[in-house]
């Protein structure tokens, strides 16, 4: 359910007519859908809650492009997408939304956007027509490939390598923390091609599942179940056709691609964050003690300011930087902000509401009890905090470097 501080948000000037209406279409569509999203997260681990949640993953890729909702995530409306650009407001609408409804709804339709993103942004006619309809409709899961057991915030380190051989590449080594990893029909791939040292000898492919000489090397669980894995890539032969761009341009694609789905992970911490504070606003209200309500204690009520403030705070950087983009701006240091904020503001909401709840906050399956498992990764996939604020560090004496630079007619 919508709280009345989202609405108030969509009145905001970030927003156009056609954002107000996605919002409040996908609100009532996840209050009608309400059954397909709960018990929607078992807490089983091993092979049989693993199982149970690349069913359930499954179930709600099919049931979010059934709903239109993965279009918005496909760029090219030719190829099954909403427009012909990816609207970056409407993603972080929809991540939003979802959040507050089901984490796992949230992941199902964030992968699909990341997994398919850098085609795009960089694919051929050919290769948007064979994949993205797919995406956008549900009948292919995507994932991304891009982190490995000694590349994750490094992405300059990345080992698994891809050589030449005649019309195709062949790639040999390990991607690790893929999400969608074991249920995806395609990943997105990046390797070392070695064009250039570091960065720019990277370059992206597009590996089908069923590639000879790749596998899924390894199932990962985690504290909130997804679908994870290692994956392994021994000799696999990947056509020159399904490379994206050109060699070493891998690099570019990856940070282009995440500087669309960086602002939209900041939107799910978002949601997370206001389900926390319903929550804790509906366990103020009822919860009776020493002869009144929680929420008529003086702490409770500056625990709850104090909540609401960091949601607020967190999605005014959200959406100007999903706005700033939509309008063409570079976004590199307004995404940051805005996930380093959303994701560490969300944790301590979700914390302050775990201990408005008391003893029930810490039993397994209570809704701030799942949201407390939720939100923990997302101060860490896509750029940890830590990287987040050194990209606004460097770009922050960058631009002070470049401003010094123009006052003086050179370099000081």
């Amino acid at each position: 359910m919508a709280s009345a501080q989202r609405h108030d948000m969509l009145d905001w000037p970030f927003f156009e007519e056609r954002h107000r209406v996605l919002a409040r279409e996908l609100d009532a569509w996840c209050d009608a859908n309400k059954a397909a999203f709960e018990h929607a997260e078992p807490i089983v681990s091993g092979p049989q809650g693993r199982a149970a949640v690349d069913e359930q993953c499954r179930r709600l890729v099919r049931l979010l492009g059934e709903g239109g909702w993965l279009r918005y995530g496909v760029g090219g409306a030719a190829y099954g997408g909403h427009g012909d650009t990816i609207d970056t407001r409407a993603v972080c609408l929809l991540r939003e939304t979802l959040a507050s409804h089901s984490g796992l709804a949230d992941f199902a339709l964030a992968m699909q956007g990341l997994g398919s993103g850098a085609i795009s942004l960089a694919g051929t006619d050919e290769q948007k027509r064979r994949y993205l309809p797919r995406v956008a409709s549900g009948q292919a899961i995507a994932a991304f490939a891009l982190s490995e057991p000694e590349a994750g915030s490094d992405v300059a380190a990345m080992a698994l390598a891809a050589r030449e051989d005649g019309d195709a590449y062949v790639l040999d080594g390990e991607k690790t923390w893929i999400s969608n990893g074991g249920i995806a029909d395609f990943y997105v791939v990046f390797a070392r091609t070695g064009e250039a040292p570091g960065a720019r000898g990277i370059s992206a492919f597009v590996v089908d599942a069923d590639t000879p000489g790749f596998s899924i090397a390894e199932r990962i669980d985690v504290i909130a179940p997804h679908p994870l894995a290692r994956l392994r890539f021994d000799g696999a032969r990947v056509p020159k056709s399904q490379m994206l761009g050109v060699a070493g341009e891998g690099f570019k694609i990856a940070m282009r691609t995440l500087d669309i789905f960086r602002t939209s992970v900041a939107a799910a911490s978002l949601g997370f964050a206001r389900h926390a504070l319903d929550e804790a606003l509906d366990r103020a209200s009822s919860r009776r003690m020493f002869g009144q309500t929680l929420g008529d204690f003086q702490l409770t009520q500056a625990k709850l300011a104090e909540m609401a403030l960091t949601i607020d705070s967190a999605a005014l950087l959200v959406y100007r930087a999903a706005w700033m983009r939509d309008q063409g701006k570079r976004v590199t240091r307004e995404a940051a902000m805005a996930k380093w904020h959303a994701s560490e503001g969300a944790q301590r909401v979700i914390d302050a509401a775990v201990q408005l709840w008391g003893g029930q906050g810490v039993c397994s399956g209570t809704p701030v009890e799942m949201l407390y498992r939720e939100i923990r990764a997302l101060r860490i996939y896509e750029g940890a905090t830590e990287v987040q604020q050194l990209i606004i560090g460097r770009d922050l004496l960058k631009a002070h470097a470049e401003g010094h630079a123009d006052e003086s007619g050179g370099t000081r």
